[in-house]
């Protein structure tokens, strides 16, 4: 098993959501032997290389996953839960989740059996589902109103290259982040390397907007995952699974950083695929951009089937292109040299 695939499970398994630290200190665990870390009190995760200039480069991959939170426990132990992040209520019903009271709890989404069910259920509101903790009247002494709740999934290797579990948005790209710390601990980069892992981001890209004014950087790199291929998805709304990096083209981001990526990626014979974007890309590029005044902001993506669920699937062949990819971008110095 490699190291990107090895990093890349422990990533999924641990939790990220709300107030709950798994996932950032997973992610130190993996970084600190290559990178000075550092986690903030709202869970982002700085790493730091220094390089030969001063010159400083973010890569930014957000740590966190959608989640819940309780805001009702009624006396037979049913949850009602409000929505961290954008949820499909279309797949909840009979998923495991966490809720993490006093103790980790396991609990399930109610799910009406079809025999009594009139025809097809429909849900305009997560309030409308409700989650069973089994503990009956027990329940409120070890949870309380405000607590998350996360989903409860081990990731499975479904082939020799692909995944599914939970939180692979954006713990994908994560894995990216440390396999490049990786390369570069053995040498000294072009230029400052600063790996951020932002908390927040599906509620709104947050963390990031405090991570960028720290750094200040001369330049960015977002990593995140974008829509697969699959059933019912149009082809113009999606990349190819397996086809190597999404390279962002949008009006919010610096044309020279994408121009270079792609030049990049031809002249190594790097797998990628054009994603194109209007007036903003959904991403934390969207925030650093209008950092300071304004940070130049390039995006890759990787390609990724069920999002916001706890089977999302992506193929370790694009997450190697995608390192790869910015491998060589670091080593040519960036987006402004030639």
């Amino acid at each position: 098993m490699s190291n990107l695939q090895q990093d890349l499970l422990a990533l999924s398994r641990a939790v990220g959501a709300g107030s709950v630290r798994g996932a950032a200190e997973t992610a130190v665990g993996l970084l600190s032997p290559y990178a000075d870390c550092e986690t903030t009190d709202n869970l982002t995760v700085f790493a730091t290389v220094n390089g030969a200039c001063n010159r400083t480069l973010l890569l930014d991959a957000h740590l966190d996953e959608v989640s819940m939170i309780v805001t009702d426990i009624d006396e037979n132990g049913f949850l009602t839960v409000s929505a961290c992040g954008g949820l499909d209520l279309r797949a909840l019903p009979a998923r495991p989740v966490t809720v993490h009271g006093r103790q980790e709890i396991p609990a399930v989404f109610c799910s009406v059996p079809p025999h009594l069910s009139d025809g097809d259920p429909s849900f305009d509101r997560i309030a409308d589902l409700k989650i069973d903790t089994l503990l009956g009247a027990e329940a409120k002494k070890v949870i309380a109103v405000g607590d998350t709740v996360s989903f409860r999934a081990e990731p499975v290797p479904l082939s020799d290259t692909r995944i599914t579990g939970k939180s692979l948005d954006n713990r994908a790209s994560v894995a990216v982040l440390v396999e490049l710390a990786r390369r570069f601990s053995a040498e000294k980069p072009p230029m400052n390397l600063c790996f951020v892992l932002s908390a927040q981001e599906e509620l709104g890209l947050r963390g990031i907007r405090t991570a960028a004014h720290r750094v200040q950087p001369d330049e960015a790199v977002v990593l995140d995952v974008s829509f697969a291929d699959g059933v019912g998805i149009s082809p113009l709304d999606c990349g190819n699974m397996g086809k190597g990096a999404m390279i962002g083209y949008s009006p919010v981001l610096e044309r020279k950083i994408s121009k270079k990526l792609t030049r990049l990626a031809q002249d190594h014979k790097i797998p990628y695929q054009i994603e194109v974007m209007d007036g903003h890309t959904g991403t934390n590029a969207d925030a650093v951009s209008l950092v300071g005044n304004g940070i130049p902001t390039g995006l890759v993506s990787i390609p990724l089937r069920n999002m916001h669920t706890d089977v999302e699937t992506v193929d370790l062949s694009d997450l190697k292109s995608v390192c790869d990819l910015i491998e060589h971008y670091i080593r040519a110095g960036g987006g402004f040299r030639d």
